[in-house]
C-alpha cells in the first residue's frame, strides 16, 4: 500500500505490566478520525482524512491512491484543487507566441471560458463538462470559426494541465466530446466582374494591391507589408515573407500568418501591374520594428505607402478606400449619411481576393495541395474542408473519361 491509515481517535500505549492497550486521545469524539497517509512522487507526505465509519473507504481511496501513482494516472490533490482560470492565466504568461496572439486568447478566453469553466477544479474536469460548455458556445449564436478558436485556447491549456500533472486525462480526448460546429455557409467568390469593378474604384495607389490579392492569393497584411526584394521578375516568383500587422496597437513587421513563409509563382499581367505601380509610385524605406513593438528595428523598402510617404494603415485602408470602392462596385449599399457610416462587410473584405485566386485556381484544374501552398495554409485539408465544393465536379470528369474511351474503342453494334 502506498502509505497507511491513521485512527486519530486511539492510540498505542504500554500499560504497567509493558502491554500494548488501546487509549483514547484528546481528540477522541471530535473532527475526522481517519487520515490516510502516503508519500507522493515527488518525496513529501500527503493526506486525506475521513469521518468514523469510513476506514474502508479510506482504504479503499488508499489502494487507488497507489495504483495511480503506478500508472502513471496520478495527480496531486493540492495541484487538482488549482482552478481552470488560475492555471490558465499563468499558462499565458509561459507562451512564447505572438504578442497579439497573446492578447487574444486572453479575451476569447475571458469572455467565453472563464464565466462557465474558469471557477471549476482541474482534478475534477469530465468529458460532460466540456460538452455542456460547447453547448453554451453554440447556444450563444457565435459563428462557428470563432467558437472553435475559442475550443481549441481551452484544449491547449487542458493540455499543458495534463503535462503539468494538473489533472490525469484530457477532457476533450473522449470521442463524445466534439470541438463547435462549422457554419453551414460556403465560400461563395466573387466574379472577375466585382473584382476588377472593385479594383477600377479604388485610388489608383492601391488597385495593384488586387493583382497580388486575386492574382497571388495574399492577404492584406502581406500585401502590406510587401518589399521589392520579395519580387523576382527574373524567374517569376513571389517571395512572401513578412506581413505588417498591429501589436498592441503598434504597427510591425513581422512573418506571415502561422510563421509559414512561401513562394508564389508570379503571373504575368500581376508582375505588369507590380512594374507599373513601382514606376508610377516609387517604393519607400519603411522602418519598424520587428514582430513587437519593442523588437529590434528593421528597414524595408515597401512596395505600397499613404500619400504622405509612410506605410498604409490597413484601418485608413479599409474605411478610406476600400469600402468606398465595394459602394462604387454596388457591393454593400452606400450610407443614407456621414454619421450611418458604411455597412459591416467582412465577408467582403480583401480576404474575398484570396478566395477568388483559390477559386480560379482549382477551377483551372490545379491540384489542392499546391493550393494549399501558395495559400500558406497549414495543410491541404484545411483548404480541402473551404474550398471543396469549389472542384471541378469529379462526376462530370467520370462522364468525360468513359465518354472519352468509348469514341476511340472499336464498335461491332
Amino acid at each position: 500500500m502506498a502509505g497507511h491509515i491513521q485512527d486519530r481517535w486511539y492510540k498505542t500505549e504500554k500499560d504497567a505490566n509493558d502491554k500494548t492497550v488501546r487509549v483514547k486521545t484528546d481528540r477522541h469524539g471530535t473532527g475526522l478520525r481517519y487520515r490516510a497517509r502516503y508519500v507522493g512522487p515527488d518525496g513529501s507526505e500527503k493526506s486525506k482524512s475521513f469521518p468514523d465509519g469510513q476506514r474502508r473507504i479510506a482504504e479503499k481511496w488508499l489502494t487507488k491512491t497507489e495504483a495511480d501513482m503506478n500508472s502513471g494516472d496520478y495527480v496531486d490533490p493540492q495541484k487538482g484543487k488549482v482552478t481552470f482560470q488560475q492555471y490558465t492565466e499563468k499558462w499565458l504568461k509561459t507562451l512564447t507566441n505572438d504578442p497579439n496572439t497573446i492578447e487574444s486568447m486572453n479575451s476569447q478566453l475571458s469572455l467565453h471560458a472563464y464565466p462557465h469553466i474558469g471557477t471549476r477544479p482541474l482534478g475534477s474536469f469530465r468529458p460532460e463538462h466540456i460538452r455542456e460548455w460547447v453547448a453554451v458556445l453554440e447556444e450563444s449564436g457565435m459563428p462557428g470559426s470563432y467558437g472553435r478558436a475559442i475550443y481549441a485556447n481551452v484544449r491547449a491549456a487542458l493540455s499543458a494541465a495534463v503535462d503539468d500533472g494538473y489533472l490525469s486525462r484530457h477532457p476533450c480526448s473522449a470521442r463524445s466530446v466534439k470541438p463547435p460546429a462549422l457554419d453551414p455557409k460556403r465560400v461563395e467568390p466573387w466574379s472577375d466582374e466585382r473584382v476588377f469593378a472593385v479594383q477600377s474604384a479604388l485610388p489608383e495607389r492601391y488597385r495593384a494591391m488586387v493583382d497580388l490579392g486575386a492574382g497571388c492569393g495574399m492577404r492584406q497584411g502581406e500585401i502590406l507589408g510587401i518589399a521589392v526584394d520579395a519580387v523576382d521578375f527574373d524567374t517569376d516568383t513571389l517571395h512572401v515573407v513578412q506581413q505588417l500587422k498591429l501589436s498592441r496597437s503598434k504597427p510591425v513587421f513581422a512573418l506571415p500568418k502561422g510563421g509559414k513563409t512561401r513562394d508564389v509563382p508570379l503571373p504575368g499581367p500581376v508582375a505588369d501591374a507590380l512594374r507599373a505601380h513601382m514606376k508610377e509610385f516609387p517604393p519607400v524605406d519603411i522602418t519598424l520594428p520587428w514582430r513587437t513593438p519593442d523588437g529590434p528595428k528593421v528597414t524595408k523598402r515597401l512596395i505600397f505607402t499613404a500619400l504622405r510617404g509612410n506605410h498604409v494603415w490597413r484601418p485608413s485602408l479599409n474605411e478610406e478606400a476600400w469600402k468606398p470602392a465595394l459602394v462604387a462596385a454596388g457591393v454593400i449599399p452606400e450610407p443614407e449619411t456621414k454619421e450611418d457610416g458604411y455597412a459591416a462587410a467582412r465577408e467582403h473584405g480583401m480576404h474575398a481576393l484570396r478566395h477568388f485566386y483559390a477559386s480560379a485556381l482549382l477551377d483551372g484544374g490545379e491540384n489542392i495541395k499546391a493550393v494549399a501552398q501558395y495559400l500558406g495554409h497549414s495543410n491541404a485539408a484545411l483548404t480541402l474542408r473551404v474550398y471543396a465544393h469549389l472542384m471541378p465536379s469529379s462526376q462530370e470528369r467520370t462522364r468525360k473519361a468513359i465518354a472519352t474511351v468509348y469514341d476511340k474503342a472499336p464498335r461491332t453494334v
